[in-house]
């Protein structure tokens, strides 16, 4: 009852999967992947064993066509199964059981599947996966290209409820695995999914870059962090909380900035010049009431 892409970036090593369905929290159920691993999506009447055990099996060594013939082999209901995964090294598989709700089916290409149930029109895989193998730029924008075509194309018969994406990267030694994991993002339940995600997807990304640029900040490559902090805050102009932080971060060189910035922020809300004075017993900002004062003239 849902459409979803499985994929690797074979430039990066990245996995992917991302998935829309009329059903409540999909992402809860479908995605699954791990670096270094593989990634797995599990829909229609969708087992989320499926998930944890293909990473399993691939963890153990096995490709993604083994992997997948494995918990075919063990599962009564494979059926009512629609299953595609994608393991570290490229490999691709996929499975429509004979009894999931038309229409219902798959198209593999190189490091990727696209798989739906329960669409509008038969066109669907076809066109998810032009739109995939045509996208431009990196496996989260490629991916959701991938939902948005398969949404033009009719998508699912219900309608729309709820999506989600994960990617996590090619697989560092040594990491631990919640660093692998560079985008993880619901929809839970929405009236319009895909672009509700794509803005989550947005503001993750504006996040991310307010954060690195004021680490940047703190260890002492101004220049390089308010260059990052620039592009997160141009990314989400609207947000309080990046604007704040990049405030903060201009205060010393670019003053007026720093107090425009500042202001919209506490238009928001007021609480965040409160917040500005308690940041230097954290040792966060320079203990100088003068300069905060300045900063938050009006």
């Amino acid at each position: 009852m849902t459409y979803s892409i499985v994929a690797r970036d074979p430039a990066t090593g990245a996995l992917g999967v991302a998935v829309q369905s009329h059903y409540f929290s999909v992402g809860g159920i479908v995605p699954w992947a791990e670096a270094g691993v593989g990634a797995v999506a599990t829909q229609a009447m969708g087992e989320p064993a499926y998930g944890a055990l293909g990473l399993e099996l691939m963890r153990g060594g096995k490709s993604a066509p083994d992997a997948l013939r494995a918990l075919v082999a063990g599962d009564p209901g494979e059926a009512t199964r629609q299953v595609a995964i994608v393991d570290a090294r490229g490999g691709v598989a996929a499975h429509t059981g004979a009894r999931c709700i038309a229409h219902a089916g798959h198209r593999t290409g190189d490091n990727v599947s696209v798989q739906a149930n329960m669409m509008e029109r038969d066109t669907v895989p076809d066109a998810m996966l032009a739109a995939y193998q045509s996208a431009a730029g990196d496996l989260a924008g490629r991916l959701l290209a991938t939902l948005d075509a398969a949404e033009a194309e009719g998508g699912d018969i219900r309608g729309r409820q709820s999506a989600a994406i994960l990617v996590v990267n090619g697989g560092k030694p040594g990491q631990p695995w919640w660093a692998a994991r560079e985008l993880e993002l619901r929809v839970e339940d929405h009236v319009d999914p895909l672009p509700e995600l794509r803005r989550l997807v947005t503001l993750k990304r504006a996040y991310q870059a307010s954060d690195d640029g004021l680490g940047q900040v703190l260890r002492g490559d101004v220049a390089g962090g308010l260059a990052e902090m620039e592009r997160g805050y141009a990314a989400a102009p609207d947000n309080p909380e990046i604007a704040f932080w990049y405030a903060l971060a201009l205060s010393r060189t670019r003053p007026d900035e720093a107090r425009t910035l500042l202001a919209q922020a506490r238009r928001v809300e007021p609480r965040w010049a409160e917040l500005l004075r308690r940041l230097p017993a954290a040792g966060l900002f320079p203990d100088d009431p003068a300069i905060i004062d300045r900063l938050l003239a009006d």
